[in-house]
């Protein structure tokens, strides 16, 4: 899926109908939907911004779409699809992943310190 992504984006014009702030830095083909908010973040295309989506104070790297109503804030991800209704918040790297519909990744802060994970049916998880 990940393949196929990049392939899609290969092709894609750049294109802004969002709102894009003056701190934040778009480099490459880079599409920006309708009703999406770009904040002091860098966008480096291919990528696509879908839809009433926030990204803020983060990075978002080559070969990534973000669907629909989708939140990344405090956040690094590259080669990654993130699906509708998601939310990636203070998460320092996030590459080669797919998430997806209504799902939350966030740094916690709580203790003891563990992996609290919650995976179907064929994933893979990999932790450093």
């Amino acid at each position: 899926m990940l393949e196929a992504n990049r392939i899609i984006l290969e092709s894609i014009e750049s294109r802004v109908d969002g709102e894009v702030d003056s701190e934040s830095q778009l480099d490459g083909r880079v599409v920006i939907e309708k009703g999406a908010r770009i904040i002091n973040s860098h966008i480096r295309g291919p990528v696509i911004i879908g839809e009433n989506s926030r990204v803020e104070d983060s990075y978002i790297g080559p070969f990534t779409s973000i669907y629909y109503e989708t939140e990344v804030e405090h956040s690094e991800v590259e080669h990654s699809i993130i699906l509708e209704k998601s939310k990636v918040s203070g998460i320092s790297r996030l590459e080669d992943s797919l998430i997806g519909k209504n799902v939350t990744v966030a740094r916690s802060d709580r203790k003891p310190k563990a992996y609290r994970l919650m995976l179907g049916d064929n994933s893979e998880v990999g932790v450093f």
